[in-house]
């Protein structure tokens, strides 16, 4: 039960993210357009504040979670340095104020975390293989 929770929470987290960082890829390029088609609350700071808060409390739940049963620090070191650059995104102003490097900046970090939640489900799944095979 612990194993395909833990598998579902990466796979949402993964899910999430990869939508996170098309989200900071595709903004700027929309920018001109969301006044007009009245998406600001959805691609406002307060949507990219509360969402970078929710991926980092699944993120770091997920990753300690999945560490504590493989004992591999990469999925964790992934997500550590991918909520850094949102972090950085997000609370940096001068960064932020800028379109196209917080876009960068933004797009890598939601990668990178996304990244993190497919090693860690890897790594979970392998952990589980190895422990089915030497009984």
């Amino acid at each position: 039960m612990k194993s395909h929770l833990n598998s579902l929470l990466d796979r949402f987290g993964a899910t999430g993210s990869i939508i996170c960082a098309l989200h900071c890829a595709l903004t700027p390029l929309l920018l001109a357009a969301i006044p007009s088609l009245g998406l600001s609350v959805w691609l406002g700071d307060s949507f990219e504040r509360g969402f970078v808060t929710f991926v980092t409390v699944l993120g770091l739940f997920s990753m300690i979670w999945g560490y504590r049963r493989h004992r591999v620090f990469r999925a964790l070191g992934m997500l550590l340095f991918g909520l850094a650059a949102l972090w950085a995104g997000v609370l940096y102003a001068p960064l932020h104020q800028a379109p196209v490097p917080h876009a960068i900046v933004m797009t890598i970090g939601g990668t990178l975390v996304g990244l993190a939640h497919l090693v860690n489900l890897r790594l979970n799944h392998w952990h589980i293989h190895d422990a089915s095979c030497a009984h």
